[in-house]
């Protein structure tokens, strides 16, 4: 199972997502991460807390989701926030969609111990949620089940 997690950047929310799901998820789960309007590079400080927290870093890179017209994911997870205004890629296809919305701690501002502070929170929500969706008994739900469950999953 394939799961695209997309923002409209690509550089930071869908970019830790991808990371640390690929770092927990159990052989036969793979995450691919793509942007709307990609901004080409990836956020350090995004890099610098995923090899903080022991997680790979290689090949994640800012792209476009046409990326994957060849290989379509099963599921994709949005991760804008709409609550901050944020308009929310869409991605066209047979793919499962959900929507975890995430506040962006790329914009974070204060002191560096704040600013630090708003990318270890996203990163423990993204591991809360992630640990949630690959404990998911996938072979015994229908699709609206899954449905039902990563829309669940995208509220805690």
């Amino acid at each position: 199972m394939k799961v695209l997690f997309m923002c409209t950047h690509n550089s930071c929310r869908s970019i830790l997502s991808e990371a640390l799901f690929n770092h927990l998820a159990p052989d036969g789960l793979e995450a691919i991460s793509s942007g709307s309007f990609p901004s080409g590079k990836v956020n350090e400080r995004a890099l610098k807390t995923l090899e903080a927290a022991g997680i790979s870093t290689v090949g994640l890179s800012s792209k476009a989701s046409d990326a994957f017209e060849s290989s379509p994911p099963d599921i994709v997870i949005t991760v804008c926030d709409r609550a901050a205004g944020e308009a929310c890629p869409i991605f066209f296809g047979p793919s499962l969609k959900a929507h975890w919305g995430l506040a962006d701690p790329s914009v974070a501002t204060g002191s560096e111990a704040e600013i630090e502070e708003a990318f270890q929170t996203t990163l423990a929500k993204i591991e809360e949620r992630v640990r949630a969706f690959v404990a998911l008994p996938f072979q015994q739900m229908s699709p609206d089940e899954l449905k039902g469950e990563l829309a669940r999953i995208g509220s805690l």
